[in-house]
């Protein structure tokens, strides 16, 4: 009986060597935008908005929303965020992603190139112009394109990315149902923020959809 219990002991010690092991080669998780108001915040807020027009893009360019900005050393904002948002990413002298993963919650998509992948603006910069930040001093877009503190960037696949284009949530929605959500949250927490404005369309594929969340 002795020998059973010795042998109990050891596969007992080897499974709990394995278990650590297998711990400390996991991957590390991969970490994500800020997280957005909650869903009932967002309602409370969306009740208290009044629809307005869209305004117009005339006037509008890119490159009155200076990006992507050096964020420390040599690392620009878009190397910040896919180094945020990726899974075991390495980056080069530069802050350049020479490799890792990437999941794209927008479509469900997983990369490994770093050349996959763009960073959106949640709320697009053509759709902010119209809704208020044409407005604004160089300095404040240049805060709203390079925002990290709100969930106003993520990494995405780029072909999605560009689909979406200046659309806003009455126009595009993510086509990963799962994610559509924290999608809405995400939006409304930005234009709570800055101030911007949405139209009734807007207004309405929001509420639809925080409806359900």
């Amino acid at each position: 009986m002795p020998g059973v219990y010795a042998r109990r002991l050891s596969l007992c010690t080897a499974a709990a060597a394995l278990a650590v092991t297998a711990l400390v080669n996991a991957p590390a998780a991969q970490a994500a935008p800020p997280a957005p108001i909650s869903a009932a915040a967002a309602r409370a807020y969306l009740a208290t908005v009044t629809p307005q027009a869209e305004g117009s893009l005339s006037g509008y360019s890119r490159t009155l929303f200076p990006h992507w900005i050096t964020q420390s050393g040599t690392c620009n904002t878009r190397e910040v965020v896919l180094k945020r948002d990726g899974s075991n990413v390495v980056t080069d002298s530069s802050c350049a992603a020479v490799s890792g993963s990437w999941y794209s919650a927008y479509d469900g998509a997983t990369w490994t190139a770093a050349s996959d992948l763009d960073i959106d603006h949640v709320v697009p910069l053509a759709e902010s112009w119209r809704s208020g930040s044409s407005s604004w001093t160089t300095a404040k877009r240049q805060q709203f394109a390079n925002d990290l503190t709100r969930p106003q960037l993520i990494a995405v696949t780029d072909n999605v990315n560009q689909a979406k284009g200046d659309s806003d949530p009455a126009h595009w929605m993510p086509s990963l149902s799962s994610y559509r959500c924290t999608y809405a949250r995400m939006w409304v927490d930005v234009k709570q923020y800055w101030g911007l404005s949405m139209d009734s369309a807007e207004k309405t594929a929001l509420v639809n959809t925080l409806n359900g969340c």
